[in-house]
């Protein structure tokens, strides 16, 4: 049976991450964070919330993202918290009045967000943190359900094969995204990958994927030529008759691992006739005649 994708809320206190970024040459980069999310599940809503005139250079790679920048005025006139105010206000108001979200994402390392934590969780919802490792607060970070720092994202995978150099650009694509898709399911202990989860996670990945763009008529025909490349290995579902994805990466260097024999049909035991007098009691299939 397929999992149910997780349907997640995702807000960002930008300006707490501006201050982890505070002597880092690099800059913060929106694409990693998503990257990881989609993992999770379906992205639904995301918000950031900053004075945005003071990080005017994040804005457009946040629109491109298709962020929500919620404008907080200076501090001077609003006062300190009132970004961490309005981040609460608007969780708590979504994970009330949208059933349907069952994960948030607070992107922050604010110690002053674990009682909006405590508060999710009381109502159900599975809490996710993310930030930088030297701001984080360790109050938040242990009070997540999970927590991700944004230094481990992008982080060059282990499993992953490397694909033959005269491979078509168009095949390549395809095997990388599927390689990176399988992947972050394992990641998520799927324990079962299945081919549909497969591919809606690559969709999630990237949405314009298409099989047919990549000149297969089914995403049955890219498993098993991603097979026939010694990327994978396939077997059939016995429940579903659909394909299932065993081993891939450098998995496929290890011993196959032994599976469980199939269950055999139970024999159904004749019970032993009574006996009358000393003798077997009569067959019901016996005629008359055979029993007297």
């Amino acid at each position: 049976m397929a999992d149910i994708d997780s349907s997640l809320a995702v807000f960002i206190d930008f300006e707490n991450l501006a201050l982890g970024f505070q002597g880092r040459r690099d800059r913060f980069d929106i694409g990693r964070v998503l990257a990881r999310l989609v993992e999770k599940g379906k992205i639904v809503v995301k918000k950031a919330y900053a004075d945005w005139s003071r990080f005017a250079p994040y804005t457009q790679a946040l629109h491109e993202a298709a962020i929500e920048l919620i404008e907080i005025p200076k501090r001077a006139q609003t006062g300190k918290n009132s970004a961490d105010i309005r981040l609460c206000v608007d969780a708590m108001d979504m994970a009330f009045s949208k059933d349907h979200i069952d994960t948030f994402v607070i992107v922050s390392g604010d110690s002053d967000f674990s009682p909006l934590v405590s508060k999710l969780k009381e109502n159900g919802k599975h809490v996710i943190g993310l930030g930088m490792q030297d701001s984080t607060s360790d109050l938040l970070r242990d009070n997540c359900d999970e927590f991700i720092y944004y230094e481990d994202l992008g982080k060059a995978p282990t499993l992953s094969p490397e694909l033959p150099a005269n491979m078509p650009e168009t095949k390549q694509k395809a095997f990388s995204l599927l390689m990176e898709s399988i992947l972050a399911l394992r990641r998520e202990n799927k324990e079962k990958l299945g081919a549909s989860m497969v591919k809606d996670t690559m969709k999630r990945k990237k949405p314009s994927f298409n099989e047919a763009y990549h000149g297969y008529r089914t995403f049955s025909e890219l498993l098993l030529d991603a097979q026939k490349e010694g990327l994978i290995e396939l077997a059939i579902d016995e429940r579903s008759r659909t394909y299932v994805v065993i081993r891939f990466g450098a998995e496929m260097q290890q011993a196959v691992p032994e599976m469980e024999p199939l269950a055999r049909k139970k024999r159904r035991r004749r019970r032993p006739r009574p006996k009358v007098d000393g003798a077997a009691a009569p067959s019901a299939h016996q005629s008359p005649e055979e029993q007297s």
